[in-house]
């Protein structure tokens, strides 16, 4: 989680919401990194999530993610919760939840459903101090 709310922090640069997300091998390697980057980039998936899933998809050089752990700073949203799915990701540690839009247990459940092919495992609320003042600050300077 040390270096998901790192590469948050790195999110506040480019004026982007700061999340942060780490991909992490079977043996704890760090497989991906990403970091919100939808201002930076104009593109509307570039959601920290989506790019450490697709970075550690090219090391690994296979879609599939057996075995992975997703560390997040914020819960996963829907568009991210089913990549987590559909990469078939064992486990995502998050921060701070989404009561807004979280997909991974306070709003919806996307990983968790049982009408899917592949179920997470979910560990939320780690550092979530942290990763909810980070949010707080950036939304608290827009409004």
């Amino acid at each position: 989680m040390t270096l998901a709310l790192r590469l948050a922090r790195e999110a506040l640069g480019s004026a982007d919401v700061p999340v942060g997300a780490v991909v992490l091998g079977p043996g704890g390697e760090v497989l991906g990194r990403g970091r919100n980057r939808r201002e930076a980039d104009g593109d509307p998936t570039a959601h920290a999530e989506m790019l450490a899933l697709r970075e550690a998809a090219r090391a690994l050089g296979t879609w599939r993610l057996e075995g992975c752990t997703l560390v997040v700073t914020l819960e996963p949203c829907t568009m991210c919760a089913g990549a987590v799915v559909l990469a078939r990701v064992a486990r995502v540690v998050l921060g701070a939840w989404d009561p807004k839009a979280g997909a991974t247990g306070s709003v919806r459940d996307v990983v968790r459903d049982s009408r899917l092919n592949h179920r997470v495992e979910v560990l939320g609320g780690v550092r979530e101090a942290e990763s909810a003042a980070l949010l707080r600050d950036f939304f608290g300077e827009r409004r």
